[in-house]
């Protein structure tokens, strides 16, 4: 991904080094892209961050120039969010309103509560920000095997997608649902919702290569094989050996590669529509 040198979004608070802390009292607006304890217990999230939150904090494993030049490439990431998805609201008669990306160490507040690196990045509806700790991205590659820049650029549109459901009403929708539904149906649901932030993200690399010429050879096949590497089959298979698809809570390896593709293909957000296709 060519983003040496490009300009920088200034919607970034940086918050490495500082620590959490304190109790956690998540409310209903977090959603996680890898929260991996979910994923392999099959659990609640908002569970999850309570048990996580009171943990201390971890150190970066990152040296001091990696660690700067992964707080520049985000920024440069987050800025090409913020043009893309400006370009697709005005199309749509709507003012996009941008995201705050968080760079934390360890654990960190937000308004959803305080979560530990642990689960991943994630992105709070209640505060409208996106959270990373930055060597979340060594263990993209070392974890899950996903080489290269633009897995790593996957990683915060996917987050971003959130936020364009929750300006869009949807995260609003789905997390109405919470307690109203069976906990199948209510993990069904929210495998909608992270497939469509997947295709949101697609959207973003279709959007942005037309836009600025931002991607190299290898580019969507690493985005690819990140989404592949956290499918809810593939998570569960590594941890326990089998997989149960009622605790699905992400999608597939497959569904989620499938709709990154999709959004990649089509970059209209018209296409996007989880909630309306019978097969996903």
């Amino acid at each position: 991904m060519r983003w040496k040198g490009r300009e920088e979004s200034e919607n970034i608070e940086d918050r490495r080094g500082s620590g959490g802390g304190g109790r956690v009292a998540l409310g209903g607006g977090a959603t996680l892209l890898i929260a991996v304890v979910v994923l392999l217990l099959g659990g609640n999230p908002s569970a999850v961050l309570n048990q996580l939150g009171g943990s201390a904090p971890a150190s970066s494993t990152l040296n001091p120039r990696d660690e700067e030049e992964l707080r520049q490439f985000s920024a440069v990431v987050l800025k090409d969010t913020e043009d893309v998805w400006d370009q697709v609201f005005r199309e749509e008669g709507r003012r996009y309103e941008k995201p705050t990306l968080v760079l934390f160490t360890g654990r960190v507040k937000s308004a959803c509560g305080t979560a530990s690196s642990e689960v991943g990045p994630f992105y709070c509806g209640e505060d409208r920000k996106l959270y990373i700790d930055l060597s979340f991205y060594r263990e993209l590659k070392t974890k899950f095997g996903a080489q290269g820049d633009f897995a790593q650029a996957y990683v915060v549109a996917h987050e971003v997608g959130h936020h364009v459901q929750n300006l869009l009403g949807t995260l609003d929708k789905v997390h109405s649902q919470q307690g109203r539904l069976s906990k199948k149906q209510y993990n069904e649901l929210s495998v909608r919702l992270e497939l469509q932030a997947d295709y949101y993200a697609g959207l973003f690399a279709r959007r942005a290569e037309n836009m600025k010429g931002i991607l190299e050879k290898e580019d969507i096949e690493s985005a690819v094989t990140a989404a592949a590497a956290i499918g809810d089959d593939t998570l569960q298979k590594e941890a326990q050996g089998y997989a149960v698809p009622d605790s699905f809570t992400h999608g597939t390896s497959d569904q989620r590669v499938r709709w990154f593709l999709k959004g990649w293909e089509s970059g209209q957000l018209r296409d996007g529509n989880t909630f309306n296709v019978r097969r996903l």
